[in-house]
């Protein structure tokens, strides 16, 4: 077993909650705005068996991780909760506070298992920096994608 890293940042966005929920929900957008994420896919022939399961693969730093995460927990328009059922131990959540008609608060909160791999490379402390730091940065590249006026596919 690794160490558990868990990280949240937050967005305001100048839009309503309904439009920031449709695009945080467009997974095919997601590469657009999470640097280290490479692809998200909707796992059609196991949805059955476990619903609203996606395929994640992040590309980072010279490593590739991918895994299967379920949503664990949603409420339209002001929770997302999710958990991986294999490869990369992690699981998180993002809420969405309707602050005013037109402005949104997004906080988003990620846990992982530092991979053993990289235990030995890494200070969790200077890896938890970076992470934190990209996280925001990917929130804040979500934020500007839906001031910009981003249509969603969905």
């Amino acid at each position: 077993m690794g160490r558990w890293l868990e990280h949240t940042v937050t967005s305001n966005i100048d839009a309503p909650v309904e439009r920031v929920w449709a695009v945080w929900s467009d997974l095919d957008a997601m590469p657009l705005w999470m640097s280290w994420i490479e692809s998200v896919k909707t796992v059609e022939e196991e949805t059955k068996i476990l619903p609203d399961l996606t395929e994640w693969t992040l590309a980072a730093n010279g490593f590739r991780f991918k895994w299967k995460a379920r949503i664990s927990e949603r409420i339209d328009a002001q929770k997302l909760k999710w958990e991986s059922v294999g490869g990369l131990p992690t699981k998180g959540a993002v809420r969405f506070y309707s602050e005013e008609l037109n402005h949104t608060v997004v906080k988003l909160t990620v846990s992982y298992e530092l991979p053993k791999v990289l235990a030995p490379l890494m200070e969790a402390n200077i890896l938890g920096g970076m992470v934190n730091k990209e996280l925001q940065a990917n929130l804040d590249r979500f934020r500007d994608l839906v001031e910009s006026g981003y249509r969603t596919a969905i």
